[in-house]
């Protein structure tokens, strides 16, 4: 052998080492972003606040039959799926209406969008110690969710419900501050969502949001008065699959919200959650952005 071949045998040795090297942290680094997300990178994560409720195993076997795998990642509150599907620690979550996201997405700086319609539902208020809310004596404290866009609607329902007044007349952006208490029958105090119904041993009644009724061992038909699912206005309350920007034309995540939207199996174990009052939605996606990009609109004009 030369001694150019023995100077370049070397070498060679030396490239083949670092090419093995480099291979082997690529293979490293996949397995632990695999880790980070929880596992199978081809498996769809959505988020949601309730995954003990028996209808997402039913969608998770209607995804399946059609070739996709998902996990439902479960929260306890509303305000921790959109931080991790911004940070992508999920693929899409499904558990808000559109004036939340916009608070969420205006607040944070966030671009996350709407990519399909699930259903609109009812908001009630609830109570152990009256059948109707005109039982419900002067003075007495009524709950309500802390959440700015649950807040203003639970806030426009009591007004409805003739238990106070609002001096802005009752919009999506009314808060405590709005309550014209000279003119209201009773108080208003704000808990986490969560809470509200464990609330009712100690106030009058709470505005309980749907994810927690059945929980606090209460029926859906236990609700001294709600709103209406079929207010023309109701579009921007109504339920959606939220994905990142980067992902709206995803054709997978755009077959799961088909596969939840025409699932007959799928949608009545829905409606057994919701006691029977989901109204099942589906918008078109122009419309969806249009009415997203007017709520973010009005919660930068009312910041």
């Amino acid at each position: 052998m030369s001694d150019q071949n023995l100077i370049e045998a070397p070498k060679k040795r030396t490239g083949l080492i670092v090419a093995i090297v480099v291979v082997v942290l690529a293979l490293i680094a996949a397995g632990v972003f695999a880790l980070t997300r929880g596992g199978d990178e081809d498996t769809v994560r959505i988020g949601v606040v309730g995954a003990s409720d028996p209808y997402w195993e039913t969608y998770k076997e209607a995804a399946a039959d059609e070739g996709i795998d998902v996990e439902i990642v479960d929260f306890a509150e509303y305000t921790q799926p959109n931080p991790a599907l911004a940070a992508g620690d999920l693929d899409l979550n499904q558990f808000q209406h559109i004036v939340y996201l916009a608070d969420y997405n205006v607040n944070n700086n966030e671009d996350l969008v709407p990519i399909g319609t699930t259903a609109i539902y009812p908001l009630g208020l609830y109570s152990l110690d009256y059948g109707d809310v005109e039982e419900i004596p002067d003075g007495e404290t009524v709950a309500v969710p802390n959440d700015a866009t649950n807040q203003a609607r639970a806030l426009v329902l009591l007004q409805s419900a003739g238990l106070i007044e609002l001096t802005d007349g009752g919009t999506a952006f009314s808060d405590l501050a709005d309550v014209d208490t000279a003119a209201s029958r009773v108080e208003v105090t704000a808990l986490n969502a969560e809470i509200t119904a464990a609330s009712l041993q100690d106030v009058a009644a709470a505005v309980i949001n749907n994810d927690f009724v059945e929980n606090a061992g209460l029926s859906f038909d236990d609700a001294i008065y709600e709103d209406s699912a079929d207010d023309p206005d109701a579009l921007p309350y109504v339920n959606i699959f939220v994905a990142r920007a980067e992902d709206e034309d995803n054709e997978t995540y755009a077959k799961l919200v088909e596969i939840y939207q025409d699932s007959q199996d799928v949608l009545d174990g829905v409606q057994d959650v919701s006691g029977g009052t989901a109204e099942f939605v589906k918008t078109p996606i122009d419309e969806l952005k249009s009415t997203l990009a007017d709520a973010e609109q009005d919660v930068r004009d009312n910041q």
